[in-house]
């Protein structure tokens, strides 16, 4: 990293700038509009025998495509400690894609290179996404499209120009050990603009998050990894601590954490990871109990989460404009909660070390409350009990946003995202797996792979000063 570069000071900047100083919140909002009003899309179901690409193996074992491209969807079951069987259909997508930023200072202030992008799952068509957001298929122009716009300045950046760079966790209850490459750069040199991008601060972004389905996934967790726990503060302490509204955030930032508290964190995952006893296979399509697998959906004979259904597609401005894929469906929305606490002059979130079916690595932190679906009281712990019962009475709820979830393989899957404070002498005793960080320690977390999950990652990024 260029040495000249205060990376805290610059970001915290940008996210101090929340009208922005390149184009207006109304310009963006307007900007939306019109591609969303201008813009061809046309998106249905259909069977799977209507495609000339995609198709089940010859003993319906794995739905495929004929260039062994992209992904592919199987079965997989796993048997805990207790003997409980859960299986279901997950994507097998073993490429590394691409999810990156590029940022400019503009007229001293930086700016993120905002993608205004369809992705056919998308609730609403148009979301703001990464500047480039490529699978290795895309990139490598599987598809027979274009390649993506801007990959040379992410496939030859310079050492000085990365902020961030880090391979990161996608849905492990929908991908099998699925990973993107989320990769942040700052550049110094001209690059031509097309229409369907904009220059955006970070605090325009931080309050467009604000608006429903309008920020993309993966914008988002691309953006929890700047890292401002990182790096000194230099000589700006004081003037960034007076851009911060909430003190004590700013100091759940900047200072670090008391040693213990990293410890016990890292001794909790990592205990959980050795002495994990679950058994995970992959398996047939066919061999799923309770899964019916036609050509026209995969359904749960019983309630899910989620099905499989095939989709025609056709999108105005891709790199391919027709073609035909499965996509997985949700059934309800999830909701997602990060539950926090104010003591010490300081603020400490409350993660949980979240396993899932597709975990990379068994299991990593995640969010105080992750509920698909089909999680009901009945399945609640004592922290479950306590938000349920604060979010009924709506106290404490200090951001409440419903957003996407990844448009590419996923259609119209939504998750309300809450943030919630609570009082120093609430949740005092808490499950083991449970433990208070601050975000210091997230962020310096995020800096490696395996450690928080998505859902985490992209709660922490919804945080305002």
């Amino acid at each position: 990293m260029n040495s000249n570069i205060n990376i805290p000071f610059e970001f915290i900047k940008s996210w101090s700038c929340s009208n922005g100083n390149v184009s207006s919140m109304n310009e963006i909002r307007s900007w939306i509009s019109q591609l969303n009003a201008k813009t061809f899309v046309e998106i249905s179901e259909t069977c799977l025998t209507n495609s000339s690409f995609w198709h089940y193996t010859y003993d319906k074992s794995a739905i495929v495509n004929r260039d062994g491209s992209f992904f592919e969807i199987v079965g997989i079951r796993e048997e805990d400690i207790n003997n409980k069987t859960t299986e279901q259909p997950i994507i097998i997508q073993s490429e590394i894609g691409y999810l990156g930023i590029i940022c400019k200072k503009i007229n001293g202030i930086v700016n993120l290179l905002m993608q205004a992008k369809i992705e056919p799952g998308n609730v609403n068509c148009v979301q703001i996404s990464p500047t480039l957001q490529a699978t290795k298929s895309n990139f490598t122009r599987k598809h027979g499209g274009n390649a993506p716009l801007f990959l040379d300045c992410f496939l030859h950046a310079k050492q000085n120009e990365i902020i961030y760079d880090q391979i990161q966790s996608e849905q492990g209850s929908r991908f099998y050990q699925k990973r993107n490459r989320n990769i942040i750069i700052l550049i110094d040199y001209d690059i031509a603009i097309p229409d369907n991008y904009k220059w955006m601060t970070l605090g325009q972004i931080k309050k467009l998050m604000e608006i429903d389905n309008l920020v993309n996934m993966d914008t988002r967790t691309v953006l929890s990894g700047i890292p401002f726990a990182v790096f000194p503060l230099f000589n700006h302490r004081d003037l960034i601590a007076s851009w911060f509204i909430d003190k004590q955030l700013y100091n759940s930032i900047f200072l670090p954490e008391e040693r213990n508290s990293v410890v016990t964190a890292l001794h909790k995952l990592n205990n959980y990871k050795m002495f994990n006893t679950s058994k995970k296979s992959i398996v047939p399509l066919y061999e799923l109990k309770n899964w019916i697998v036609s050509e026209t959906a995969i359904q749960s004979k019983y309630k899910a989460d989620f099905s499989v259904g095939f989709f025609n597609i056709e999108i105005e401005g891709r790199e391919v404009r027709k073609w035909m894929q499965p996509l997985f469906k949700a059934t309800e929305k999830a909701l997602f909660a990060l539950i926090y606490k104010r003591y010490k002059d300081t603020i400490k979130f409350l993660v949980r070390i979240k396993p899932e079916i597709g975990s990379f690595d068994i299991a990593e932190l995640g969010p105080s409350i992750q509920w698909e679906p089909t999680h009901t009281e009945k399945d609640d712990n004592d922290v479950d009990c306590f938000f349920r019962k604060r979010l009924a009475l709506q106290i404490g709820i200090c951001n409440n946003v419903v957003l996407s979830e990844e448009g590419g393989r996923f259609y119209h899957e939504e998750n309300r995202n809450i943030l919630m404070e609570i009082f120093e002498s609430d949740l005092t005793e808490i499950p083991n797996d449970y433990i208070y960080l601050t975000y210091n320690t997230l962020n310096q977390f995020c800096q490696f792979n395996g450690m928080l999950n998505i859902q985490l990652r992209n709660l922490l990024s919804l945080l305002h000063m």
